[in-house]
């Protein structure tokens, strides 16, 4: 399974509400959730040790994509797993349960340890191709 958009939860309401005019309702916010490789189709695939999942703010979109803003994602003090090599992310519409949106691949691979603070310093969502 490779990274990317939930096809029920994301990519078929939005392609719905934008060619179709069926109503939809915006997730309540975005929520990462680490992983020690892909989460696959749903999301919940190798999890992180860490459970929590922080808000991320995305930025107004300009030019068919959207960054983060704000206070960044971080999970400071890491209480996980000693040496646990964190390699993904996914993003949910909750804090703890909720809809699996969609997945993304890190650019590069995190170990972290016992007392480690991690931030997600960029995460940008974009739509191409665009018009020119």
């Amino acid at each position: 399974m490779a990274v990317g958009l939930s096809a029920a939860n994301f990519a078929d309401k939005v392609l719905n509400h934008m060619l179709r005019a069926v109503a939809s309702t915006a997730p309540a916010g975005n929520f990462i959730k680490l992983h020690v490789g892909d989460p696959g189709s749903t999301g919940t695939a190798n999890p992180s040790s860490v459970t929590a999942r922080p808000a991320a703010t995305f930025a107004a979109s300009s030019s068919g994509s959207c960054s983060l803003t704000g206070t960044l994602p971080s999970w400071p003090s890491w209480a996980g797993t000693n040496g646990e090599v964190v390699t993904h992310i996914s993003v949910w519409d909750a804090s703890t349960a909720g809809t699996f949106l969609y997945s993304a691949a890190l650019t590069a691979s995190k170990t972290v340890n016992t007392g480690d603070s991690l931030t997600l310093n960029t995460l940008t969502f974009g739509l191409t191709p665009l018009a020119a």
